[in-house]
């Protein structure tokens, strides 16, 4: 159910610091970074792991998140990349937790290195940022701690940390032949995260009718509708597709095709827009459904990666 009101702020006044500050303090830490991601990685690159997986791929940080000064902690920031990159291969990128609380993003990822990277090192360059926003993995947030949302920072100035450190990463590269960024959509979209975003911004709530079931949204500006398709029939073998409501749309979007919506990405500061990948999709599993469990949602989005990376490759430039 969504609520009438949010419990920071003022109805009809945007957010100051104040209201900011009160909204940060709600915040706790509900699960660990550090246990559920930072260890089961480094442990693939670990003596007694993978020897495979360590000859063709490379961990590595990309930054560091400061946040003690906010009450909370330090959070290094890792990718896995191809160990040999070879410029006439194409280069394949994938992120996730951009929006930390989706947690099958992060984890989808995390599996994909460690069961399918090495199938894919030898054909392509692979990189890998693995968790984008830990603060919000930990505390199960859309937002980062001043109340930003890292997927509508990515801009020519970057408008959060998160995203300046993976444009930062990406800026020495050439473009990404493919770009899929792996998401959810939740429940609490419409009972918390719309409803503080309203708050937050002095805007109308409105209604929102959670899709049921899994989705991609691509882009406008570069639909490749072949590949949407492929990556839908592939998930659709392991999890449901959502349905179009009664208008035939999802989140107010029309449907462009079976389980697709299309969004102008770079005109919102979303990562995926930001890059200059022809192949761009994101992915969006629905956790809260009777019909899956975390391990299916997880395989959802591993699934949807190896459909993206096969269309790429045997499809090109």
């Amino acid at each position: 159910m969504t609520p009438s009101h949010y419990p920071v702020g003022t109805p009809g006044t945007p957010w100051g610091e104040a209201e900011k500050q009160l909204w940060l303090e709600r915040q706790r830490i509900q699960q660990s970074y550090q246990d559920e991601v930072v260890t089961p990685l480094l442990a693939m690159f670990a003596p007694g792991g993978s020897e495979a997986l360590q000859d063709q791929a490379e961990c590595f940080t990309y930054g560091e998140l400061d946040y003690r000064h906010l009450g909370f902690g330090r959070y290094p920031l890792y990718a896995v990349r191809t160990r040999k990159w070879h410029p006439d291969k194409p280069f394949f990128l994938v992120t996730g937790g951009v929006h930390g609380y989706e947690r099958s993003g992060v984890q989808g990822g995390l599996r994909f290195v460690a069961e399918q990277f090495v199938r894919y090192a030898e054909r392509a360059n692979l990189l890998f940022v693995v968790c984008v926003s830990p603060w919000s993995y930990e505390t199960i947030n859309r937002w980062n701690p001043m109340a930003v949302d890292p997927n509508r920072a990515f801009w020519p100035v970057p408008m959060a940390p998160e995203a300046q450190f993976v444009t930062e990463l990406l800026k020495p590269l050439e473009a990404p032949l493919l770009h899929i960024d792996l998401h959810e959509t939740t429940d609490t979209d419409a009972s918390e995260y719309r409803p503080a975003k309203a708050a937050r911004d002095a805007l109308p709530l409105g209604t929102l009718d959670i899709p049921d079931g899994f989705y991609l949204a691509s882009d406008q500006n570069r639909p490749e509708p072949m590949f949407q398709a492929c990556i839908v029939d592939a998930v659709s073998q392991v999890t449901h597709i959502a349905p179009g409501d009664a208008q035939g749309q999802l989140l107010g979007k029309p449907l462009v095709q079976k389980g697709v919506i299309q969004t102008p990405k770079r005109d919102m500061g979303i990562c995926s827009g930001w890059t200059e990948a022809r192949y761009v999709t994101t992915t969006e599993v629905y956790p809260d459904s009777p019909r899956v469990t975390p391990e299916l949602c997880i395989l959802a989005q591993q699934t949807a990666l190896i459909a993206g990376f096969d269309f790429a490759l045997n499809h090109g430039a």
